[in-house]
């Protein structure tokens, strides 16, 4: 066969293998609001951060990011068969189910990202008995909830400020365990739940508890752009996703891709970044000059500052990425004043101007 030809069918094989999956609009095509892409990164890079918040003005691409990160993201190694998705490794991580059968297979998957719906059940979430099976057959049989299907992955929570206070103390439970714990419908089911919160809302519709800000390692505003130019190049890119929308991810696939590599890249530079006691210091004098309780602002800001300086290549963590760390990990920890109309950003800057000149 000539190349012309060889190649022609390989173009048209991947135009079918694009118009076969979901076209998520691409993550490296997204324009501006480098902070919250920032923030998304900095959390594969290092899921021990924490969970992103992402607030700001509607229609300024929150849900179109958080929904491409997972196409910027290498895939993950599972059991296969496994309905919580474990990795086979270590063994002590494994669910029940895993650990009661003989040779696990792997295989690998997309890491996951499931949208928790506002008004959604809490059978839904947690999971709950299979009614099905149960009627068919008389059987127990546990059906699992979106915090299964979430596990190793992100559970996406749109309008975030909107969610009900049982659901947020049912995700602060798992979030400090790791775990899903059912008891109910004569069921008792314990499966590894080991999920990143990715949230985002408008302000407007309200404010987060604080043990629930608490859970997110970062926090991001997004604006409308006011550059002319940007603006522009936004409508144009989305104007050419939805009128090709197969065309439009074929050429964005390399970036994606480039993408891909540096996290990877960043990764495995992570446990070589150097923190020094000085760096340290600087953490814990921003985070008692701001008053911030307790000392997961200072575990936060430091794993924020390593990552992004792995995302740049960097030797050791540099002043630029504490400052950029501590616009992300400090703010929507702070007291609030109920008098004080400022949100935070002003006190932090002021902390990053005298700390860390």
């Amino acid at each position: 066969m000539n190349a012309p030809v060889s190649e022609g069918l390989r173009l048209a094989a991947s135009r079918h293998s694009l118009e076969s999956t979901p076209l998520t609009y691409p993550f490296a095509a997204i324009v501006g609001q480098d902070a919250m892409k920032r923030a998304l990164l900095a959390v594969t890079v290092d899921p021990t951060i924490g969970g992103v918040l992402i607030m700001g003005d509607r229609g300024t691409g929150k849900s179109t990011a958080i929904r491409a990160l997972t196409e910027v993201l290498p895939p993950i190694e599972v059991v296969a068969d496994c309905r919580y998705g474990c990795a086979p490794l270590p063994h002590d991580r494994l669910c029940q189910e895993c650990r009661e059968r003989g040779d696990l297979l792997s295989t690998e998957r997309t890491v996951p990202m499931v949208d928790m719906p506002l008004g959604v059940g809490e059978d839904r979430v947690v999971g709950s008995l299979n009614l099905e099976r149960a009627l068919r057959s008389g059987e127990k049989a546990f059906e699992p909830g979106l915090l299964a299907k979430a596990n190793r992955g992100f559970l996406y929570i749109d309008e975030v400020n909107l969610l009900e206070d049982h659901l947020v103390d049912l995700l602060l439970d798992v979030a400090a365990s790791g775990e899903n714990l059912v008891e109910r419908d004569g069921l008792s089911i314990r499966h590894p739940a080991r999920v990143l919160l990715v949230g985002s809302g408008n302000p407007e519709e309200g404010e987060l508890r604080p043990q629930f800000l608490d859970r997110f390692g970062l926090a991001v505003d997004v604006r409308t752009p006011r550059e002319l130019d940007q603006r522009v190049e936004i409508v144009m890119r989305r104007d050419a996703y939805e009128r090709d929308a197969a065309a439009f991810v074929a050429d964005w696939q390399a970036d994606n891709a480039a993408i891909r590599q540096k996290i990877v890249a960043a990764r495995s530079r992570t446990a070589s970044i150097a923190v020094t006691p000085q760096t340290v210091e600087l953490a814990a004098r921003l985070c008692m000059a701001l008053g911030t309780d307790g000392l997961r602002a200072e575990l936060v800001l430091i794993r924020t500052a390593r990552a992004l300086a792995a995302l740049d290549d960097a030797a050791e963590i540099e002043i630029v990425h504490l400052r950029e760390a501590a616009r992300m990990a400090l703010r929507h920890r702070l007291r609030r004043d109920p008098l004080d109309g400022d949100d935070g950003s002003a006190r932090v800057e002021r902390a990053i101007e005298e700390i860390l000149e």
